[in-house]
Parts: C-alpha cells; sequence; structure tokens
C-alpha cells in the first residue's frame, strides 16, 4: 500500500526507516522530510496543517494510509477531516480524533479525564483571567516547588516547576496577564509537584485493545547531570531496568488499561499511538502527561528495539485485531543522543555546514536526521536539535558508548551534546 507520513524531525526519519522495512510498504511519501527521510521514500514539500494539501497528495498518490507524526495536525483535527470526506475516509489514519486528541491539546482535559478514570496524578486546580486573583491566593499557600502548565499546546515549552512563590507568581502572571503562550496559556493548570524517576511508556490503540511498545526513559535539560533549561529532549534509553515485573504490573493495571477502557466508555475515537508520560514514585507510577503521538526523541530508540512489522501492527488496529497481536522486541539496549546547535534551547544560528554522518553510521549505530536541510548540495543545520545518533548495545552503558563513539565523526560549528546519557543506568 501506499503511505503518507506527515512530519519532518528524527521521529519521522525513524518512522520512516521502519515503515520502509515492511512488505506491506509500497511507495512511502514523507511531507515535507527533510534529507534522512529522503532514503526511505519520497518527499513532498507541504505545510503539516494545510488539510486541502494533504487531500490532494492522498488523491493523486493513491495513498491508502496516513501516519501522523507531529501532535498539531491530530489537534486540529486531521482524523475528523479524513471521515468527513467521502474520497478519503477509506484510507487508514494512525492517529486519535480531535477530541480523543485533547488528551494532548488540553492538561485540564487530560487531567479530569484522569479523575473520571480514577488514574493516578498530581493533584491540580486550572485557573483563568476570570479566577486570576483566586489563583494567586493558591499560589501563595502552595507548598514548594510548585509545577505550572499553560492548559494546550505550547511546542514543549509551557511547564515550569518554580522553585520560589516569586518564580510560581511571575510565571502564572506571564502567562494569563501577558499571554506568554497565547490562546495555550489562557487557562493554567497548577499541579503538585511529584518527585521521583520519569519514563516514558507508549502504547497502540484502537480504542479498544492494545499492545505495548518497549518503554524509554529520555533526557530533557541541556546539561549533564540533568542541570540548566528544558529542551525537546538530549537523549533516550530503553530499555529502562526498573520498568519491569511487579512496577510494569501497576503500570498496566493502573494508567494503561483504565485509560484505555476510559477511551472506550467516552466514546473517544482513538486509532493510534499513547504516549503515557509517567514518574515512579517510590514504586508506584503516576501519570504527568499523555501525548497523542510517538514521542521525539524516544521514537528514535523505541523504533529500532521494535522487531515486528510496524504497518502490519498499523492494519490490525485498523481491522480491530490488535488483541491477537503479538509485539517481538530486540533484546539489545539501545541509545540515543542528540546533537543540537550551539545555544539551543536559546538562540541558535542555522545554516552550519554539516559533515561526517556517512562516517557516523555502522552496523549498530544509526542515525535520524532532524534539523537538516540540503543547500547547494551541502547539509547545513537548520533547527535546535540536529540529529539523534542511535545505537545497539550489550547494556545501555555500552549503547551509549557506541553513540558517543560515532558523534566524533560527525562536524559542525558550536555541536553540543550530552556525554551523560543514561548516566543512572551505567552499572
Amino acid at each position: 500500500m501506499n503511505i503518507l507520513l506527515l512530519g519532518s524531525g528524527g521521529r519521522e526519519h525513524a518512522l520512516a526507516w521502519k515503515i520502509s522495512q515492511s512488505p506491506l510498504c509500497g511507495q512511502l511519501f514523507i511531507a515535507p522530510g527533510n534529507p534522512g527521510t529522503a532514503s526511505c521514500g519520497t518527499n513532498i514539500s507541504l505545510s503539516l496543517n494545510d488539510f486541502s494539501a494533504i487531500t490532494n497528495v492522498c488523491l493523486e498518490k493513491n495513498i491508502e494510509m496516513v501516519v501522523v507524526g507531529p501532535e498539531d495536525p491530530l489537534v486540529n483535527g486531521i482524523y475528523d477531516h479524513f471521515q468527513g470526506d467521502d474520497r478519503l475516509k477509506s484510507i487508514i489514519v494512525v492517529g486519535p480524533s480531535a477530541k480523543a486528541a485533547q488528551l494532548e491539546g488540553s492538561k485540564a482535559f487530560a487531567k479530569a479525564f484522569m479523575l473520571r478514570n480514577d488514574i493516578p496524578t498530581a493533584a491540580y486546580r486550572e485557573f483563568t483571567a476570570d479566577s486570576y486573583d483566586e489563583g494567586v491566593d493558591y499560589l501563595k499557600q502552595h507548598s514548594l516547588p510548585i509545577v505550572l502548565k499553560a492548559d494546550g499546546l505550547a511546542a514543549g515549552k509551557g511547564v515550569v516547576i518554580a522553585q520560589s512563590h516569586e518564580e510560581a507568581l511571575a510565571t502564572f502572571q506571564s502567562m494569563i496577564k501577558e499571554a506568554q503562550f497565547g490562546k495555550a496559556s489562557e487557562k493554567v493548570v497548577i499541579e503538585q509537584f511529584l518527585s521521583g524517576v520519569e519514563l516514558s511508556v507508549f502504547a497502540l490503540t484502537d480504542g479498544h485493545n492494545y499492545v505495548l511498545l518497549p518503554e524509554a526513559k529520555d533526557y530533557k535539560r541541556i546539561g549533564e547531570a540533568d542541570s540548566g533549561p528544558n529542551t525537546g529532549g538530549m537523549g533516550a534509553v530503553s530499555p529502562v531496568p526498573f520498568a519491569q515485573g511487579a512496577f510494569m504490573e501497576k503500570v498496566i493495571e493502573r494508567v494503561v488499561e483504565p485509560t484505555i477502557s476510559g477511551l472506550s466508555k467516552e466514546g473517544l475515537i482513538y486509532h493510534g499511538f499513547v504516549f503515557f508520560g509517567l514518574i515512579n514514585v517510590n514504586g508506584d507510577p503516576y501519570v504527568i502527561e499523555y501525548n497523542c503521538r510517538m514521542g521525539d526523541p524516544e521514537t528514535e530508540v523505541v523504533m529500532p528495539r521494535l522487531a515486528s512489522d510496524l504497518v502490519e501492527l498499523f492494519v490490525a488496529m485498523h481491522q480491530g485485531g490488535l488483541s491477537s497481536s503479538h509485539i517481538q522486541i530486540d533484546a539489545r539496549s539501545a541509545s540515543t543522543v542528540v546533537v543540537v546547535s550551539g545555544g539551543y534551547p536559546g538562540s541558535f544560528a542555522k545554516g552550519k555546514p554539516l559533515t561526517g554522518l556517512d562516517h557516523s553510521r555502522s552496523e549498530q549505530t544509526l542515525v535520524f536526521y532532524a534539523g537538516i536541510a540540503e543547500q547547494g548540495g551541502q547539509l547545513v543545520t537548520s533547527g535546535g536539535r540536529v540529529a539523534a545518533v542511535t545505537s545497539y548495545g550489550d547494556s545501555i552503558a555500552d549503547a551509549v558508548e557506541h553513540s558517543l563513539n560515532a558523534i566524533a565523526h560527525i562536524k559542525y560549528e558550536n555541536m553540543y551534546f550530552r556525554r551523560d546519557i543514561g548516566y543512572e543506568f551505567k552499572v
């Protein structure tokens, strides 16, 4: 079948790499893609939220499946767009309806969903401009630290962990009064801070049944030892050593199954990935957030460990056959180390010539392109996160070492990366 993959980052390169391996995949088109995805299929230049242009591509290329990488088109209703057009409704769309995508699109929606379905999460309150003064009073008496979240999509930048009441009040004012994140921060969720180790769990679901993919742990802080500001992700590892046995039984019983059951019970149409952002608090899992798609850079470490045919799983999802699907997982460990532009996550220069990517690949190392463009036959940097270098290994420490050795071949001005990805598991 002909498949259209939407997106342009490292996540989409990893998905394109995996999808293109399936015997079920005829022609693969990636929109807009990047120079890396061009090695897996054909890139098509279009805007992710231009549903009219996406419609035309699907009709022209006889597309039978659309895989949506990032969250924006999902929250904006691309699934509903396809279902509402007689020319498109037979196409398999890997992604939830707009209403179900509110699990990511609205922090308040997600928290209310968790409360209704008895899913463990941090205590919270939500405030708007109309309840601003009440929010100020609430913050003044709140225990420290305090988590403030813009309700809507804020490109991964809408969460602040305030260490003082002054910082919390300033952040609250900036979000609501000064519209720091536009409409996304018209409502602010104030949350109890949970202390523990975070991890990401991924399910593919048809809204009734599900299969679990390999789990991962990502590293969001720019600096080593998890210091400095948050980024979109500086690396990831899989498997997560503590995500087994009794803990994973709790994850399935307390989080995954109540979530899927809640989707079904509430009539939320969900055909796609559910990303469970979890925290392990003294052996008990709590949900920090949901995402309605795969994570980045977690996809770059999860897809290499998925031994099953991904397209076959998508077809089973569409046909209601996930209950009889079995996931095959590569027993090796995997690590992803992300190389970024100097200055990221703040201001950074683009257009820096990039070399050495070909030499960094090997039987045990993959390189997924993210912020990379081609200018006059030369690869150049075009984003904050430039590439994700993923390696297999006999252990997490071994896999990270392979990634770091591969990165030694990559050269561009002001390149930066963390050397300590997976540091707490290197034993």
